[in-house]
């Protein structure tokens, strides 16, 4: 049976808040044109619409298509609206019409007309960032990745679309059978260094500063930017201490209040839980200023800012 060929919109929406969903959706329409086709950009903040519309109507100088992409079409249409309306209604079919848009609402008019007469892709970033790795994984890798390793991914690297897919492509090349478990996940080259820091701040999670120490010099060795980083994932692990104290003291356990701050792996729950109990809200606040103040020491260039980062992880249950 003989593939059918899509339909080519006239005009086209692509709304939302994610680049990476914008660029893949562009790149998907971009090649519904032949071979060839010619591409013309605008920005929508100083882009004439009588520019932007002589070029829609034109006739491709080179190959049998055109798209005409207008970013920041949120300041274009907010200019033009009444105008683009009018051509909305009856686009001409001699090129495709792409407005990149943060947002457009469902009730607006031009919203309604690009329905009717082209295409609205949502390109806004989903709420499940887990499910999206697993879609994703499926078909643009031919991946199957288990939830657990979908959750483990979202948990390291947020939800940064771009950077997943990147590390989806590499999980591709390391999965033989297109099976992701969390054991891939962690062994992925990217993931190495983010995965010894995170060993680091477990280590402090259940009190063991003598670990601690030996994970932080090895990463010192490794990765001298480890002194820079190693700030923020301090900062990141004491705000889930600081967020587990409420938690702790209406009695949740240590399964519930892991689960809820995504303390990764399992096991570490326990140990993350002991140890914010024992802390208390108290320290906790005292250390993330502390560590505030390390951090502005750092970029200032005031002391060592290795030695600064390790006399504060021996503080945290020494003090002095």
């Amino acid at each position: 049976m003989a593939k059918t060929e899509q339909k080519i919109p006239a005009v086209v929406a692509l709304v939302g808040d994610d680049v990476f969903l914008q660029l893949a959706a562009l790149a998907q329409l971009l090649a519904l044109l032949p071979k060839g086709a010619q591409r013309i950009d605008y920005d929508g903040e100083t882009a004439e619409l009588a520019d932007v519309l002589d070029e829609v109507r034109s006739f491709a100088m080179f190959g049998d298509g055109k798209a005409v992409v207008v970013r920041n079409g949120d300041d274009f249409v907010k200019k033009y609206r009444g105008q683009l309306e009018d051509y909305i209604a009856a686009p001409c079919d001699t090129a495709m019409l792409i407005l990149r848009m943060e947002g457009m609402k469902a009730t607006e008019k031009v919203y309604k007309l690009i329905q009717k007469t082209g295409k609205i892709e949502n390109c806004n970033a989903p709420k499940d960032v887990s499910r999206w790795i697993i879609d994703r994984g499926k078909s643009a890798y031919k991946l199957n990745v288990a939830p657990d390793a979908a959750r483990m991914m979202a948990d390291l690297v947020g939800n940064d679309l771009g950077r997943l897919d990147n590390e989806l492509a590499k999980l591709a090349l390391n999965c033989d059978d297109g099976s992701v478990l969390p054991k891939h996940v962690q062994q992925v080259v990217a993931f190495q260094r983010e995965r010894e820091m995170f060993d680091l701040t477990n280590a402090l999670a259940a009190g063991n500063t003598a670990a601690a120490m030996a994970r932080w010099r090895q990463l010192l060795q490794l990765d001298r930017s480890s002194e820079f980083r190693a700030v923020t994932w301090l900062g990141i692990w004491l705000e889930n201490v600081r967020k587990a104290q409420p938690m702790i003291k209406r009695g949740e356990s240590a399964g519930a209040v892991g689960a809820a701050l995504r303390i990764w792996p399992p096991e570490m729950q326990l140990p993350f839980f002991q140890t914010a109990k024992s802390m208390g809200s108290r320290a906790a606040s005292r250390a993330i200023d502390s560590l505030a103040e390390i951090d502005y020491q750092i970029k200032t260039g005031v002391g060592d800012a290795a030695a600064n980062v390790e006399r504060f992880m021996l503080s945290l249950f020494h003090p002095s």
